[in-house]
């Protein structure tokens, strides 16, 4: 069994990562930890906690941080989720509340107590990860894996030339997690831009899991128009999933061991390149087997009521 964190910034592929998360047997979800990116930090821990609620978990939500390392704010992905990061769906209150504790204080204190075990899977910009980095010298030590939906090797960007967003959003928060020495694995677009799931798959998710699964559809809509104004017309990649799923079963990915530095300035901030200066290497996914990994998603939504 896994044990794993969820660092999100929901967001419909979020919905999608934590709604498979929520199915697999395999996982043991110990939590969720929010971050700005696809919506700001508040709307971010609204979301997660609608999530939980929503799919019957009780576990602990921890609000994180607002704004980047250095950088200063960026306004939220309204055009890819909606206004409230559901696509079309309303804001909706939830019953429960974020615990009172950090982001970074609770990952910290949770890889005190799972010391060995605990998987730390982080698919929106990289803040409380680098914090609970700097907050604690043994966190690195006591994490098993970090298991991060982000960054490029050789696709190229996605929301600019050369940057994939969750990097692009703080920079400097993932220069410090890939040069930290951790056991860091990028899930990145080299491998999420190889796995679609279109309009008929979402169909099938509401028609095979109709409170969920139509959730998911009811948020697509928007989504997929998204992806459609870009010019990608067969649907949406299967991002945020895909790193959940590369926690369980990394056999499915290829990776390559390559010592990661980020850029963080000029034309190529964000980017996630080579590194010279000899760090701890990085498992860069570079191929998917992606019928297994999107069969697989497709069969845990099912199970979901």
């Amino acid at each position: 069994m896994t044990k794993l964190i969820i660092d999100t910034d929901p967001g419909v592929d979020d919905a999608m990562a934590i709604f498979y998360a929520a199915a697999a047997s395999e996982i043991e979800l110990l939590g969720l930890t929010t971050i700005f990116g696809n919506v700001t930090v508040e709307m971010a821990t609204r979301n997660a906690l609608r999530l939980v609620e929503a799919a019957g978990l009780d576990i602990p939500v921890a609000a994180g941080a607002n704004t980047p390392l250095a950088l200063p704010p960026f306004k939220p992905s309204f055009h890819v989720h909606g206004d409230e990061g559901f696509g079309d769906i309303p804001a909706v209150s939830p019953n429960g509340a974020a615990i009172d504790e950090s982001a970074a204080d609770f990952l910290c204190r949770m890889a005190r107590e799972h010391k060995g075990e605990l998987v730390v899977c982080p698919i929106g910009p990289l803040t409380n990860i680098a914090l609970a980095i700097q907050q604690d010298p043994d966190f690195i030590a006591n994490v098993k894996r970090i298991v991060l939906m982000g960054g490029s090797y050789r696709e190229g960007g996605n929301i600019t030339p050369h940057a994939e967003a969750n990097i692009y959003h703080d920079p400097h928060a993932a220069e410090v997690v890939f040069a930290s020495g951790a056991a860091v694995e990028m899930v990145g677009l080299d491998v999420t831009h190889r796995i679609l799931c279109t309009a008929e798959d979402f169909t099938e998710m509401a028609a095979t899991a109709p409170t969920l699964g139509g959730m998911l559809q009811d948020m697509s809509h928007f989504y997929l128009e998204f992806y459609k104004s870009v010019g990608k017309l067969d649907g949406c990649s299967l991002h945020d999933p895909a790193a959940v799923i590369a926690c369980t079963h990394p056999e499915w990915f290829t990776a390559e061991k390559v010592g990661i530095e980020v850029s963080c300035d000029g034309d190529t901030s964000g980017a996630t390149i080579a590194s010279k200066d000899g760090r701890v290497p990085t498992a860069v996914y570079t191929a998917v087997e992606a019928q297994k990994v999107k069969s697989l998603f497709m069969e845990r939504i099912a199970q979901l009521s």
